[in-house]
């Protein structure tokens, strides 16, 4: 992983391949935004040149020019951050600044950062942007390029307590974002239930969370129907692994629940060939419950996580499950299964019992689930159903991290069109509002418990053009919002 110090160095005289600057946009003209302190021949000279460059400013923009005699680093990268108050940019918009300069210096070694870092805050979103930008997955390429090698962020706050905290928190964050990418981007022939179930358990080896996997017997005698269906098509048969993060004197208790399905053909109701080309990332929500609860066991969060992955392959064979077969939940509830590929639900559906059986005082829950999603809102905003308050908070902790999710109601009258003939529900109901009659579904498991279901269809995989920090591929989109929904549970 890159590496990310604080320096309160003149950036004149640091040397590095590139010098990070950003530049906002004033009505319709360019403008530098002040950060670290640059000569003022640069800075004069830049202003002039910016118009002539073809510079605009706009968020995403990231354009080089050579350095010249007054900087010891060898280039220039004016990062774009679009309009700007008098105020400066917010933190949401220099993580992107960030994280557009050192995607695109990816194969650099030394990058300084010059870009406006004068509270805890602001160091902590650029730091957070720009490792979040250096990422590279190349486990599959023979020949490896790397992301950006060093990073130095110019700031007078280097050696505060409270910037020095935000900047071993981005550390952990972005970590954790680029394990879940790392998960997500991997070939589905190296990731299937068991080998993610050790990957789990090899992740957390050394921290304070202990992790119990259950494999095929013992869901089978645990009555876990949801899994054992779906994965019976499978060769590689289905696990359910069990984080727990039990730390003295925790301010409250939260469940997590993730969809783990390493491969989705849609089994018996198959996928056209076009659908299945990134099936590999319906396991995106199970990696982002891993990685958010070793997160919270490195911040050392007083809350009690208990996180659940439900992992299955769905496939096609003699031994698939059939549409019109009935399943039997954890817990005791029957299903009409009408469609195979809507199996998502069916795994989280134990889980969510399960979760619920340690009595926590929140669930939440996280699932590329339908494509629906991406029908109501798009590639790049997420989903959140349930409780009202518990939907809430997810809502208000997704915008304090910079992570865009939209409230969705869950219409009673919509349950209505999951009625079965022969078992207590079917998988399947209305196909308009076919997102909310999914979240509809999952709230038949929850009981009583304040809940909230996230569907990261759409933003768990970007398939279009890198964008800030967002490369092509897994994104890790959900963590950041989790981790902080567990932080101002610690801090109330």
């Amino acid at each position: 992983m890159t590496e990310l110090t604080l320096t309160t160095k003149n950036v004149a005289r640091i040397q590095a391949d590139a010098v990070v600057v950003a530049v906002g946009q004033r009505g319709e003209e360019p403008r530098l935004v002040p950060g670290a302190e640059l000569p003022s021949a640069v800075v004069k000279e830049l202003s002039a040149l910016l118009p002539a460059l073809g510079v605009t400013g706009k968020a995403d923009e990231v354009v080089r020019v050579a350095a010249g005699k007054e900087l010891a680093a060898d280039v220039i990268v004016l990062t774009g951050v679009g309009p700007v108050e008098d105020s400066g940019p917010d933190l949401e918009t220099l993580r992107r600044a960030a994280g557009a300069a050192t995607r695109v210096l990816a194969g650099t070694s030394d990058v300084a950062l010059a870009l406006p870092a004068d509270t805890p805050e602001r160091v902590g979103a650029v730091a957070e942007g720009a490792l979040l930008g250096a990422y590279s997955f190349d486990r599959y390429r023979t020949k490896q390029r790397g992301p950006v090698a060093r990073v130095e962020l110019v700031t007078d706050l280097a050696r505060s307590k409270a910037a020095k905290a935000t900047h071993e928190r981005a550390v952990v964050v972005a970590g954790a974002v680029a394990r879940v990418r790392d998960l997500v981007n991997t070939s589905p022939a190296d990731l299937y239930p068991q080998s993610f179930a050790e990957e789990a358990t090899a992740a957390a080896k050394g921290t304070k969370v202990k992790v119990t996997v259950l494999d095929e017997k013992e869901l089978e005698a645990g009555g876990y129907g949801g899994l054992i269906g779906v994965g019976k098509g499978s060769a590689r048969p289905p696990r359910l692994v069990k984080l727990s993060y039990s730390p003295a004197r925790a301010k409250a208790h939260v469940g997590l629940v993730g969809k783990g399905i390493t491969f989705d053909s849609g089994g018996l109701s198959i996928k056209p060939a076009k659908g299945m080309e990134t099936m590999k990332m319906d396991m995106a929500g199970a990696a982002t419950v891993l990685h958010t609860v070793l997160a919270a066991a490195a911040l050392e969060l007083p809350v009690r996580v208990t996180g659940w992955l439900a992992l299955a392959e769905n496939m096609p064979s003699g031994t698939a499950q059939r549409p019109s077969d009935v399943i039997t939940i954890r817990g005791g509830k029957t299903v009409e299964v009408l469609n195979t590929d809507a199996e998502g639900r069916l795994v989280m559906a134990d889980a969510l019992v399960a979760a619920t059986e340690e009595s926590p005082d929140t669930i939440i829950d996280i699932a590329t689930l339908t494509g629906a999603q991406m029908v109501a809102l798009g590639s790049q905003v997420g989903a959140v159903m349930g409780t009202d308050d518990v939907r809430e908070e997810v809502v208000a902790a997704a915008a304090e991290a910079g992570e865009q999710f939209w409230p969705m109601p869950l219409p009673a009258e919509l349950a209505e069109s999951m009625k079965s003939q022969v078992a207590d529900i079917s998988n399947m109901g209305d196909r308009f509002g076919g997102m909310l009659v999914a979240g509809l579904f999952l709230k038949e498991f929850v009981g009583d418990t304040p809940w909230a279901h996230l569907d990261i269809a759409g933003p768990a995989y970007n398939e279009g053009k890198p964008r800030g920090y967002i490369h092509e591929g897994g994104t890790g989109t959900g963590l950041r919002t989790l981790l902080t929904v567990l932080e101002r549970a610690a801090a109330r």
